[in-house]
């Protein structure tokens, strides 16, 4: 069946609720995990100059703390239930993309996310990572709500 399974997670609730999920299915059937957070990068705002850099340095700082606590949930879960994980985080205004490109990358067979359930406008406006990821891989998605 499956045999690596890669986690996205934005730290969210909801993805905190499916990384446990998907680590009970990890165990169930003997896969390792990578775990996955997209960060997104500073986007300067027109006409900003020196204050800017500092600015760009503190929420860099901040997201990066984030990802890392993202992360550790991900790890934390992987001990308490015995599965092997690796974790990593990458720099881009375009997560589905990232979250494909890690799946076929680190050969993963699976893609385990959490969906948030948007529908109608709502979804066609904001858009869904998970949708687009849907979309722009053959790999299999496992969407947990």
């Amino acid at each position: 069946m499956f045999q690596h399974i890669l986690l996205p997670t934005d730290g969210s609730p909801l993805s905190e609720a499916a990384v446990k999920k998907g680590m009970q299915f990890a165990k169930s059937i003997g896969a390792r995990v990578t775990g996955l957070h997209v960060i997104d990068p500073f986007h300067l705002p027109a006409g900003e100059g020196e204050q800017s850099a500092d600015l760009k340095e503190r929420y860099e700082q901040d997201l990066r703390a984030h990802a890392r606590r993202s992360l550790a949930v991900i790890l934390e879960e992987a001990k308490a239930n015995g599965i092997v994980c690796d974790c990593v985080s990458e720099t881009s205004s375009n997560p589905y993309g990232v979250i494909v490109e890690a799946a076929e990358k680190l050969g993963c067979d699976l893609i385990m996310m959490a969906s948030h359930g948007r529908r109608g406008m709502e979804a066609m406006l904001i858009g869904s990572e998970t949708i687009k990821v849907l979309t722009h891989t053959k790999i299999p998605v496992l969407v947990l709500r």
